[in-house]
């Protein structure tokens, strides 16, 4: 509890977690205006999408920056030393620290979608649970992305690093990592296809996609191709499981192992 009420205060202070948040209602208030043409029956369901689709842009990169300077900001004020010093190992301190990260971060935005939810109910037949998957989507790319920004402000020792590497990783899973698959689809034969698919899902943004579409009941997996059996070997929720998992432990334990110290303007 230490850890959250002091990250809380010092994001409380800063601009960051505000402009942020601010982008996001501006973003769904800003959808849900424009929604107001579609039918009463669908619409909700486009939305989501559409939500989805908007948020992807940018909440991972703001995930990016906004972990790895709370983490950047403990290194130029001196406090790391100082915790560590004192009270803690540094996995201890990473461990408690991305906690307090995570929970200022995503306690507001959870907040809003629950208030978010009332107008889009008067305008829209609106699912629970489909809602929910959305959030569970949402929420999944928020924890990946943030703390791949804490594992960045980890083993950072500069504010020009930090960017550097927060549009490397950005970059790569927006674009890169299904460039690069793509110039593999001509060898995918029934004895790889399940290893093509793990590495596919392993993309935090199409795993999430994936498990909101098939939610949604944009995609159907009644009656699939064998191959396509194949590709989709786990449950679309399995799949963003196993991905949320993989990417938090192996970027935590990383960043305990390669991190600096010390950091510098």
């Amino acid at each position: 509890m230490h850890y959250i009420w002091k990250e809380w205060k010092e994001n409380i202070k800063g601009k960051g977690l505000w402009l942020s948040f601010g982008i996001i209602v501006l973003v769904s208030v800003g959808l849900l205006f424009k929604s107001f043409a579609l039918s009463f029956d669908q619409g909700f369901y486009v939305l989501l999408i559409n939500l989805f689709d908007a948020f992807v842009y940018f909440l991972p990169l703001l995930c990016l920056f906004l972990g790895a300077f709370s983490i950047f900001q403990e290194k130029e004020q001196k406090t790391l030393i100082m915790l560590l010093t004192r009270r803690d190992s540094f996995t201890s301190f990473l461990f408690k620290k991305s906690l307090a990260v995570q929970s200022v971060l995503l306690v507001p935005i959870i907040i809003w979608f629950f208030v978010y939810f009332v107008p889009v109910k008067f305008f829209f037949q609106t699912d629970l649970k489909s809602y929910f998957a959305f959030l569970v989507s949402l929420i999944c790319l928020l924890l990946i992305y943030t703390q791949l920004g804490i594992f960045i402000g980890s083993i950072s020792r500069s504010r020009m690093q930090i960017v550097g590497f927060s549009i490397a990783i950005w970059f790569y899973f927006f674009f890169i990592h299904d460039f690069i698959l793509m110039s593999f689809l001509s060898d995918i034969t029934y004895e790889n296809v399940k290893l093509f698919s793990a590495v596919y899902f392993l993309n935090p943004i199409q795993a999430a996609r994936m498990f909101l579409e098939s939610s949604l009941g944009v995609y159907s997996f009644d009656h699939m191709s064998r191959l396509l059996k194949s590709f989709m070997w786990l449950k679309p929720g399995l799949f963003l499981l196993a991905n949320v998992s993989i990417l938090l432990v192996v970027s935590f334990i990383i960043a305990a192992i390669f991190h600096r110290k010390e950091g510098s303007e």
